[in-house]
């Protein structure tokens, strides 16, 4: 999925932890750059998106 709105390391830690929260063994990689997030969670992918708009940011596809 794309993030919108992330603009540093704090908001891809932010993220990560976001859904580390619910899910303390999921596998987080973010491209800042391109904002693309990439989780291997047993979250399903609503539950993801969700972790990822209450810190604020903006998901897309």
């Amino acid at each position: 999925m794309t993030i919108s709105g992330m603009s540093c390391e704090h908001c891809v830690k932010a993220v990560t932890q976001a859904i580390r929260s619910r899910d303390p063994a999921a596998e987080v990689v973010i491209d800042l750059a391109s904002g693309r997030l990439r989780a291997t969670t047993t979250l399903p992918r609503d539950q993801v998106q969700a972790a990822v708009e209450e810190e604020g940011y903006g998901v897309a596809g």
